[in-house]
């Protein structure tokens, strides 16, 4: 296949988690004497559950593979007794699942499992209807355990702060190792199969506490019993489960004594019975992590407000991975520092208000600051960790309410520099795939990107594709940290130029006619210019500036022009750089030069930081722009918003971040609302936002808990979580997905989306939203990108990948025919280096 050829995206359809082999061609195969569809050198076991077929599986996982460790899928398969695990779909086979051979396979299969585990589902805290071991023994219909349970002499391990491992209840059946060696890719499980007595290694036998584990929580996640648990569950999840240990003994040995007289049958009775009464309080509700832009969901288990466990499986992006934050990392739900009441500042103290008294303190001061000073004497930060619905409401409140252009997020510093490096060169300032389409490239490159840190479970992908083969990495970073290990090749420029070796890379390609010139000349405008503007840069200019043998840059750009697909990532290290967007353009010029766009397997991926920041600009929270990116200086979008709002957009660009608190210095900004950001932290020169706080005549402060910024407010008040409300967020890869409330708010605290609709009422403007819904159908009223995003849509774990169009056809793959110009053609974008230098201010131009 030739670069310029577009293959459709298969990102639509896939089961979750990691890319599996290709499929073959389609054939068909008779099952239990029904012909059924499948595909050539698919597993067969995957076509007898398509097909609904009850079969055993106890060491198969679809997100793992064939593991092949337990034998109880046993099948005949042309009158020969096998796993269907292990077997490849053959055109006109013939497989029978239910004979006397395949039956005798299984118990028998079954029965060795059972040996290595101590069955007692009456009293299990894993007793909740997805236990792969007790549901199998129902499959199969067996009433006597013919081999005894033999301990293992192992003592517990306990030594995780998150889950605990439980030898004695381990069946060995590979699926812990499978997941932390080739999904996980950490490599610290295996099973030392030559031991006297097997079990699970953590680095070759350490406590799981000293070990290289990083709690990701692969390995409870596909554990098929109790072996492996979350220590959150443990005394918590049953009827029975809490009970003293002496007790809960005497139980497991009453319910041994009975099984010789009545079977196992009558006592799995009572085990379902007792499993389904926990449905009467134990919830399952789906949630989006808050963590970061990898956009992971999940099932969170809760009793009340407590968190059992959360239970990844089904998620776009994730399937079956977490990392310790997503699968561990929601103490701070419940925590007792928690605000639960507003705060009204009182001299140099704050005293505890009601929630009427400090939104009419909001609302008289913000409306006797907009008549003494103009409404752009009030500015507006939104969270990138609220839901879309928040942040529309915040830009809202701040155009419609107020009547100014000053709305900001803190994408202002990580993810607008390569938003507008990409929509110069591409149109779109978004990842241009997904992280599927990552997976399928035979080259990845970081720049600037700690992504096994930042972004576990995406950096996961490229792990699992290198170790596989089908991918080579290569890393520019300052650090070496574990992906710079990993990879292929490492590589350290000095810091602050990476766009200099980039730009060097790509003249090298022009001038030894390496670029894809079908490519260019069908898709491309720009390249004469482009190609004078980096003159300058020689391999040997590039050596001296960033530290990097031109010989190495010789090699690197002759393997990108040869390579089928192109993947490059990059991150903070790259768009916190003065020329930051200057540098994510002369990337997206690379991969515009050597036709890596618009096919499975490459584009450009700037990785988001927090678990909204795409959605954070998707929504409209900037000076200039409203949803969807929508200028608010073009006339088409001031009239639709006109009749949707009743006001006329203002087209002069409004206050960014570090604009802000420069014009409370200076007198001309009064007021400040602040949701969910710790700026006097997080942003740079602390001293300068310290003052630009304390020269505010009026600040609000939104968030969790009494942060640092909190102290310079006059009004605090306290949000509610993510696990405590509705509404959608937007990944990296512009994946838009619903969160459901996993329990109420904490008493005395709201969700933000009703914070802004109080003080807007209190103002004059009548909002009557009574749910997120409701939001997000304005949004697709007033956005393209977002025309076909409904509710409906996005119901349970589906997603959509904007630009939706608004019969909910979502683009996962972006420009596989048209780059988004009105002449559907992409842009070089002329070569500006910005050298590495020590502002003597934040300026808001180093982008």
């Amino acid at each position: 296949m030739g670069k310029t050829d577009v293959p459709q995206s298969t990102d639509s359809r896939h089961t979750p988690g990691p890319v599996r082999p290709a499929r073959g061609a389609r054939v068909h195969i008779t099952v239990d004497g029904v012909a059924q569809e499948a595909w050539l050198g698919e597993p067969l076991i995957d076509v007898i559950n398509r097909a609904q077929i009850p079969l055993a599986q106890v060491c198969y996982h679809p997100q793992l593979g064939p593991i092949q460790t337990c034998d109880t899928c046993s099948v005949e398969i042309g009158g020969v007794v096998g796993r269907a695990c292990g077997t490849p779909v053959q055109a006109g086979m013939v497989v029978r699942t239910q004979t006397t051979a395949a039956r005798t396979a299984q118990r028998d299969a079954y029965d060795r499992i059972v040996s290595n585990h101590d069955l007692y589902c009456t009293v299990c805290d894993n007793n909740n209807g997805n236990c792969t071991v007790h549901n199998t023994l129902g499959v199969l219909g067996i009433q006597h355990q013919t081999r005894p349970f033999q301990p293992k002499g192992y003592p517990k391990d306990d030594s995780n702060p998150f889950y605990r491992y439980d030898p004695d209840q381990c069946i060995l059946c590979g699926r812990c190792v499978e997941a932390c060696q080739n999904v996980q890719v950490n490599e610290t499980l295996s099973i030392d199969w030559e031991a006297g007595q097997p079990r699970v290694l953590w680095d070759g036998g350490k406590p799981i506490g000293e070990s290289s584990c990083v709690s990701c929580g692969h390995c409870v996640t596909v554990c098929p019993c109790n072996a492996l648990q979350e220590k959150s569950m443990l005394g918590q999840a049953g009827l029975f489960t809490g009970i003293p240990l002496p007790v809960w003994n005497a139980a497991i040995d009453v319910v041994k004594g009975v099984e010789g007289s009545t079977g196992l049958k009558p006592i799995m009775n009572v085990s379902e019975i007792e499993s389904a009464a926990r449905d009467r309080y134990i919830k399952k509700t789906k949630t989006v992590c808050t963590y970061c832009g990898v956009g992971c969901s999940f099932d969170v288990w809760t009793d009340e407000r407590h968190i059992l466990k959360v239970e990844p499986g089904e998620g776009h992006a994730n399937g079956i991975s977490t990392c310790v934050k997503g699968k561990f990392g929601w103490d701070y739900v419940n925590s007792g520092e928690r605000l639960t009441t507003p705060l009204i500042r009182d001299g140099e103290r704050f005293r505890e208000a009601t929630w009427d008294e400090a939104l009419d303190l909001i609302a008289w001061r913000f409306g006797e600051i907009r008549a003494q000073h103009g409404p752009d004497a009030l500015a507006f930060v939104a969270s990138s960790k609220s839901t879309n619905e928040e942040v529309f409401l915040v830009q809202k409140f701040a155009r419609q309410v107020i009547g100014t252009n000053n709305v900001d997020n803190c994408s202002r510093y990580c993810q607008s520099p390569a938003t507008k490096g990409l929509s110069q060169t591409v149109g779109i300032g978004g990842d241009s795939g997904t992280i599927r389409d990552i997976e399928h490239a035979s080259l990845v490159i970081t720049i600037g990107s700690n992504t096994a840190e930042s972004h576990p479970v995406l950096a996961t992908r490229i792990k699992r594709a290198q170790k596989q083969g089908r991918t080579r990495v290569i890393v520019f970073d300052l650090r070496e940290h574990e992906l710079a290990r990993r990879a292929d090749q490492f590589i350290r420029p000095k810091p602050g130029t990476d766009f200099v070796w980039i730009s060097a890379v790509n003249k090298f390609i022009l001038d030894h006619g390496l670029e894809d010139r079908p490519f260019l000349d069908a898709r491309v405008t720009g390249l004469d210019e482009y190609r004078e503007s980096v003159a300058a840069y020689t391999l040997e200019y590039a050596e001296q500036e960033t530290g990097i043998p031109a010989a190495t840059l010789e090699a690197l750009a002759r393997q990108i022009a040869a390579e089928e697909g192109v993947c490059v990532l990059w991150a903070m290290g790259v768009t916190q750089q003065c020329g930051g967007s200057d540098t994510s353009a002369a990337i997206s010029n690379m991969l515009l030069l050597t036709g890596n766009y618009g096919r499975t397997g490459t584009g450009a991926y700037p990785l988001r930081g927090h678990n909204n920041v795409q959605g954070a600009g998707d929504m409209g929270a900037m000076p200039d722009q409203v949803s969807g990116y929508q200028k608010v200086t073009n006339p088409v979008v001031v009239d639709r918003h006109e009749r949707e709002w009743g006001i006329r957009l203002r087209p002069d660009k409004g206050l960014d971040n570090t604009e802000m608190l420069d014009a409370a210095l200076e007198g001309t900004l009064k007021s400040l609302w602040i949701t969910g950001e710790e700026m006097s932290l997080t942003d740079s020169n602390a001293n300068h936002l310290a003052r630009g706080f304390e020269a505010l005549e009026f600040l609000v402060v939104q968030d969790l808990y009494f942060t640092n910024t909190a102290r310079y407010a006059d009004v605090v008040l306290p949000a509610a979580a993510s696990l405590e409300k509705e509404g959608t967020f937007t990944s990296t890869e512009r994946r838009m997905q619903r969160l459901y409330q996993v329990m109420p708010p904490l008493k005395g605290t709201r969700p933000d989306w009703q914070i802004y609709m109080a003080v807007a009422q209190r103002l004059g403007v009548t909002w009557t939203y009574t749910h997120p819904g409701e939001i997000m159908a304005e949004i697709a009223r007033l956005s393209p990108f977002f025309a076909g995003v409904t509710y409906e849509r996005l119901e349970g774990y589906g997603s959509l990948c904007w630009p939706v169009a608004e019969d909910g056809t979502d683009t996962p793959l972006l420009y596989t025919e048209r780059f988004h110009f009105p002449d559907g053609k992409a842009k070089l974008h002329p070569a500006e280096y910005r050298p590495r230098q020590q502002p003597r201010a934040v300026s808001s131009t180093c982008t």
